[in-house]
């Protein structure tokens, strides 16, 4: 446990920033779960409706370096070549 009075403000403080990053972390694995699953279930316009959303957050979440901007950038990445596989056998058929 901390001793002085400057760490004892900065456990308070990091652990406000733990539940946040924490609350945005798992805001961000729903979001993608549900770009996944609509493009599982062959919804190809609402997997693009949710991606945008995905996107969105993904780009907050990398502004704010809850994530890293990279790893945003390649979520964003493999989610729009998911969607643009799923569409291509429909365009093909």
């Amino acid at each position: 446990m901390p001793n002085t009075k400057s760490a004892k403000k900065r456990l308070r403080q990091s652990e406000v920033r733990r539940q946040r990053n924490k609350a945005v972390k798992t805001s961000l694995r729903s979001q993608i779960r549900k770009v996944r699953a609509a493009v599982a279930a062959g919804e190809i316009e609402t997997a693009e409706q949710e991606f945008v959303l995905t996107a969105r957050k993904l780009d907050r979440a990398g502004s704010r370096y809850i994530i890293h901007r990279n790893t945003a950038s390649r979520l964003k990445s493999r989610l729009q070549k998911l969607i643009r596989k799923a569409k291509q056998p429909a365009a093909a058929g």
